[in-house]
């Protein structure tokens, strides 16, 4: 906390008194970012490949790691893409949704909060 003083000027029979006050002001504390996972949610018409590619294009995925996230989507029905600040898996899941959207593919991409 940082102090500030403040003087203030109160008449007391004929002569000024000054007096001090302190305030105390609280410094801004800097917090984590809240996280948000993002996920690929199951569909009985997306490729697997294309998942994939989703994988290593957007949350840039080794190919082993793409395909072993892709079959989580496949078996379990989602599977954890990352987990990011929320302007940026918010920014992902836009971009995933839009490029499944233009090759026509009804992929969704979620998030959830960590």
């Amino acid at each position: 906390m940082t102090a500030k003083s403040k003087h203030y000027g109160v008449q007391v029979m004929g002569r000024t008194q000054h007096r001090r006050s302190t305030i105390l002001e609280r410094e801004p504390q800097a917090q984590e970012p809240r996280m948000y996972r993002v996920l690929l949610v199951n569909d009985d018409f997306t490729p697997m490949d294309y998942v994939v590619h989703i994988l290593e294009a957007y949350f840039h995925k080794p190919h082993d790691e793409a395909v072993a996230v892709m079959m989580a989507v496949h078996q379990q029905g989602r599977g954890l893409c990352g987990i990011f600040p929320y302007d940026l898996a918010e920014t992902k899941v836009a971009l995933v949704t839009a490029d499944a959207r233009q090759h026509q593919h009804p992929l969704r991409c979620i998030m959830e909060k960590e």
